[in-house]
Formats: C-alpha cells, sequence, structure tokens
C-alpha cells in the first residue's frame, strides 16, 4: 500500500531561520508552495515547515521533531561538516539500524531542538 514517504512537516518558531540553517548546514534546496508555505527539497522529498499554530489537525509542538537523513558523504565529512558550520554533535558516530540495514549515524539540533540524524549505509 504503501511505497516511500513524499514529505514531513517541522514545526518551528522562525521559519526562514530555518530554511537557511538547511540549506547552510545540509545543502537543501528552499522552495514555496501554496499560499507562501516555505520547504526544503532534496533527493524526492521535501520537509514543509509550519510555525505553532498554523495547521490546526494535528498536535505539533517546536522541537518535537526527529529525522534520520541518509547521505552518500563520509561520515568523517559529515562531522566536518558540522564542525565548519559550528554545528555541535550529540552523538556519533555510532552503529544503528536503518530501513534497509545497518547505518553509520551522527546526531544535531535544529534551531529549534529537532533532533537530526545524518546517516550512511555501512
Amino acid at each position: 500500500m504503501i511505497t516511500r514517504i513524499d514529505h514531513v512537516v517541522l514545526t518551528v518558531r522562525d521559519i526562514e531561520a530555518s530554511v537557511a540553517f538547511y540549506v547552510r548546514v545540509l545543502g537543501m534546496e528552499a522552495v514555496s508552495f501554496g499560499n507562501g508555505r516555505r520547504a526544503l527539497a532534496f533527493g524526492q522529498q521535501k520537509i514543509n515547515l509550519q510555525v505553532l499554530g498554523q495547521e490546526v489537525r494535528n498536535h505539533a509542538c517546536i522541537g518535537s521533531g526527529d529525522l534520520c537523513l541518509i547521505t552518500d558523504w563520509a561520515v568523517e565529512d559529515v562531522m566536518q561538516k558540522l564542525s565548519d558550520e559550528g554545528v555541535e554533535v550529540v552523538e556519533g558516530p555510532v552503529a544503528k539500524s536503518g530501513a534497509l540495514g545497518p547505518i553509520t549515524s551522527v546526531y544535531f539540533n535544529d534551531p529549534d531542538g529537532n533532533l537530526i540524524e545524518v546517516s550512511r549505509y555501512d
């Protein structure tokens, strides 16, 4: 029935600050859609951004996101990029289990406290 994730939504304090962070640190593409909504595109997916209270159908709160993003970069290169951008690693590199098998992961928080995991398949 389900073949893939199309998009996820993060609730943030400042949409443009979040756009700037994800573009600068992770190289995502900033996009606009619908009535001025903002999102971050990468591969065949995107992360939609919303502010607290913007979407009344969910029980969103700021900083509750927890995403695992897959990279083809070497983990050492990911670590160096995060260091270069002044992003503190909160865990890793560490062995984890991804949807397709073993991965090596690095964890950090975005400006709103969402936990971001960047992983590479072993």
